[in-house]
Formats: C-alpha cells, sequence, structure tokens
C-alpha cells in the first residue's frame, strides 16, 4: 500500500513537471492579434504603436538595392517601402502572429481593416499585405520559410509586376553579397 502511494506520487510529480515544461511551449503558438495605423519601415516590415511586424513568408529588396528596367538602374527597395507605406496609409491594419524572429520583430500576417473586419475574420487574401506585395511584385515568396506566396509570385512574374518587369537580384542573395 505504502509503495502505491509513492508511485502515484512520483507518476502525479512526473506529469506536473512535463506540465510545466511544455506549457510555455504551448503559450507562444497561440494566435495573437495586434491592430492599429501603420507605417512600412521597409518592403516587408511595418510598425503599429512601436512594436515591430514582420510580413511573414516574403522578402522584399533591401532599401540599399537597386534593379534594372530597361537597362536604367532603379531604387526598388526604396519603391518597395513605398508601396507598402501606400496600402497601409490611412487604414486601420491588423495582423495576427504567434511567433517572433531573432531579431524580436513580431512575424505576422496582416489584413487591411480592424480585428472585426470581415477580411481579417474570413482571411480575404486580396486584402492580405504580405499576398499584396508579392503579387504586385514588390516583394517575393521567402521559400525558405514558406511556400504560401508562390502562386502571387508566379502571377506578378508572368504579368512582369513590379521588380519582375526587368533584373533583379533575390533579396537574400543581395544580403549575403552586399
Amino acid at each position: 500500500m505504502y509503495l502505491n502511494k509513492i508511485n502515484l506520487f512520483l507518476v502525479i510529480s512526473i506529469c506536473l513537471i512535463f506540465f510545466f515544461l511544455t506549457y510555455n511551449d504551448v503559450k507562444s503558438k497561440e494566435i495573437k492579434t495586434i491592430s492599429g495605423t501603420a507605417t512600412a519601415t521597409d518592403g516587408d516590415s511595418i510598425k503599429i504603436d512601436n512594436r515591430k511586424i514582420r510580413l511573414v513568408g516574403i522578402d522584399a529588396p533591401e532599401l540599399k538595392q537597386t534593379c534594372q528596367h530597361a537597362g536604367i538602374e532603379y531604387p526598388c527597395g526604396e519603391m518597395s517601402k513605398e508601396w507598402l507605406n501606400i496600402y497601409v496609409k490611412n487604414f486601420q491594419i491588423t495582423c495576427y502572429y504567434s511567433e517572433k524572429d531573432r531579431y524580436k520583430r513580431i512575424l505576422g500576417v496582416c489584413y487591411i481593416g480592424n480585428i472585426d473586419s470581415v477580411a481579417f475574420k474570413k482571411k480575404v487574401k486580396y486584402l492580405e499585405l504580405n499576398s499584396m506585395m508579392v503579387k504586385s511584385g514588390n516583394a517575393v515568396a521567402y521559400r525558405k520559410y514558406s511556400d504560401v506566396y508562390l502562386e502571387d509570385e508566379e502571377f506578378a512574374k508572368i504579368n512582369k509586376k513590379g521588380i519582375w518587369m526587368g533584373k533583379f537580384e533575390m533579396p537574400w542573395d543581395w544580403r549575403k553579397n552586399n
């Protein structure tokens, strides 16, 4: 009888230890939202209430990166940022996220509209900033981390939108070389 109580105590203790060790992992995967007015910091990042949000699954040209069209060099990194600013200006933006990157930025999927908007509740693709940036040719699908935006990238490429109208270096290659 005494041995059974010890075994029961050990099993309960192990279960409690396991619960507390895994609780933070489960808690960190909860879907959270942030909503407010936004400003673009570059072509794939915004700020809402001084909180940095990286648009997950996409990669835009770096601010100092240039591209070519008809043999003429242009500042495609700055243009990408300007496009994102046009998309967010004068709108409420809502992002959902569950994690942060190594730079402590929120990794989010963001929509035009507030938390009660149909766009956010139904995850309407044509009002999703991540998709809009890729489909307009101002960012590419960040295939190292996600394949969600490959169709949007193919659309931009076929229709020669944004950076796809000329020559450019993929942002991850440009960062590595510069």
